[in-house]
């Protein structure tokens, strides 16, 4: 079997894209680092035009072999005054490629071509009202004064021979600047943002109005040419593919199977970190859908033997990520020569195990991408790697997965192993569930259901006195966190009914009787994480 460095993996993951096929436009998004670079690619891919994410390191030879309709230099946290800045290849600029910088993107772009830009001066965070002159195509159809998003220290005083002043805030005297014959053009504020109402339009506009680009990209293109690439690239092979009955392992596996039927083995580990009843519950809905492909293992006692003192989150996964390849490199010992491995990677846990990139900080280290071991012996398939959770969603529509699969609630890989904070036991985890299915049972019934995209508890390793029947208690905290999300990038907590809550916290403490506190997380991301490790 082939050895691949998971290092590697992460490289390759970053560096391409989703199959499509030469009659689909496409718009490159150069990455500076910006937490909202993901945003700009799903903005654009909601207005149908297909969207990639690249490093900004790409020369202009490699981005001339794509063929991009256009190009968007992304926000980033870096200061182009700061030693090695993130730059980009004089030539991208002059390829007769119409460009739009945003934010960070703008003041290389002013710098780099002669405009002057300066350090530190007024800083610009939050709201701004924004003010346009009407005569540039990337405002058209929009009203004179528009609400923005601004985050920015540095800022452009000087534009560069041939563009011209097309916006100014109160603050910010050169908001966006424009070469309509060059068809380059750069913005101070964050167009992808909800914050930025009419965003949307000024995307549009660039997308349809500069860049000529063609409507055509949506998600049956992706299942047809997802299927075509997945044929190519195991052809007469066989594949394993890891299942959990969540929606992104389920759809990975529904596509593959579309592409390559009985070749496929479908893989459900019971790794003793599920919720209450979850690993019985599970397979029969799996094997109601994937029938005879799928077996269960029951590796339980491996992985909470390999867990044991285990306090750093980071180790958490790397050991789960490890063995989770044991056990199938063990199956597929049994089942005879399976070169693949398919995961149901999306494009959040890319982001946020991103190792090699220079200006993207790694968050955490997902078991799917980042986890993996060194000496992994499969050659990783990861067919959803740069979709989002809705556009899961929309392509398991597609392929005919039940709904009830497709709306279930997201569950981390590593399972309760993160939501148990500090070591990993037996008794931890049978606190965690008995405590997970009384919050879930609770808020499935919530006015606020369809608000939530994710809700559970979480057990910490702090203990708190007590007090029950008139007697002295020592028990555990558990905190209850509910946020509502759409791609999973950010999330908004949500308040939760003052009934709710304290019938949660009644529930709690009278049902689990190891629990004496229940605190609620109300914390956005960012700053936080969904999960807490």
């Amino acid at each position: 079997m082939a050895v691949v460095s998971a290092t590697r993996q992460v490289e390759e993951i970053q560096n391409s894209g989703p199959p499509r096929r030469a009659q689909h436009d496409v718009v490159l998004i150069l990455d500076y680092g910006s937490q909202y670079t993901h945003l700009i690619g799903r903005r654009i891919r909601e207005l149908r035009v297909y969207s990639e994410i690249v490093p900004h390191t790409l020369t202009a030879s490699q981005i001339a072999e794509r063929q991009p309709k256009g190009l968007i230099l992304s926000g980033g946290p870096a200061s182009v005054y700061d030693p090695g800045v993130p730059g980009i290849d004089p030539g991208v600029l002059d390829l007769g490629i119409p460009v739009l910088g945003i934010c960070y993107g703008m003041q290389l772009m002013a710098r780099q071509l002669g405009g002057r830009v300066e350090r530190g001066g007024r800083r610009e965070y939050g709201p701004a009202v924004v003010e346009h002159n009407g005569d540039s195509t990337l405002f058209h159809r929009l009203p004179p004064r528009l609400d923005v998003w601004m985050s920015h220290g540095d800022a452009v005083s000087a534009v560069p021979p041939g563009f011209q002043v097309i916006a100014r805030t109160e603050n910010t005297p050169v908001a966006a600047i424009g070469d309509e014959e060059r068809k380059l053009f750069a913005v101070q504020f964050h167009p992808e943002v909800t914050h930025t109402p009419k965003g949307g339009t000024i995307l549009r506009n660039f997308l349809f109005d500069v860049c000529q680009c063609r409507p055509s990209w949506q998600m049956r293109s992706f299942l047809d040419e997802g299927v075509e690439q997945v044929r190519r690239t195991i052809g007469t092979g066989r594949a394993i593919c890891a299942v959990s009955g969540g929606v992104d392992s389920t759809v990975a596996a529904a596509l593959v199977h579309r592409a390559i039927g009985e070749q496929l083995t479908c893989v459900f580990i019971d790794n003793g970190l599920l919720r209450l009843n979850e690993a019985t519950e599970t397979a029969a809905a799996l094997r109601g859908f994937l029938g005879d492909s799928l077996i269960t293992v029951d590796a339980s006692d491996r992985f909470l033997s390999y867990l044991a003192g285990v306090l750093d989150p980071e180790e958490k996964r790397r050991r789960i990520g490890e063995t989770f390849i044991r056990v199938f490199e063990d199956e597929s010992r049994r089942l005879g020569h399976l070169r693949w491995l398919v995961q149901g990677t999306l494009y959040p846990d890319v982001i946020e195990s991103a190792t090699g990139h220079q200006t993207a900080g790694k968050i955490k280290t997902h078991h799917n991408v980042g986890g993996l071991p060194s000496d992994m012996n499969f050659e990783l398939l990861e067919p959803l790697r740069l979709l989002f959770k809705d556009e899961v969603r929309l392509l398991g529509r597609e392929l005919g997965v039940p709904e009830a699969i497709l709306q279930r609630q997201p569950f981390p890989g590593p399972g309760l192993a993160v939501r148990v904070i500090g070591e990993v036991t037996r008794d931890r985890l049978d606190v965690l569930r008995a405590a997970d299915a009384i919050v879930r049972e609770e808020l499935e019934h919530s006015p606020l259901t369809r608000r939530l995209g994710q809700y559970f508890a979480v057990l910490t390793p702090v203990r708190s006195v007590g007090v029950m029947g008139d007697g002295r208690t020592y028990g555990n905290l558990v905190a209850v966190r509910a946020v509502a999300t759409n791609d999973f990038m950010t999330a908004q907590a949500l308040t939760l009914p003052a009934q709710t809550q304290v019938r949660l916290a009644t529930r709690l403490v009278n049902e689990v009787p190891e629990i004496n506190r229940v605190v609620y997380d109300i914390t956005s991301k960012p700053p936080a994480t969904i999960e807490w490790e």
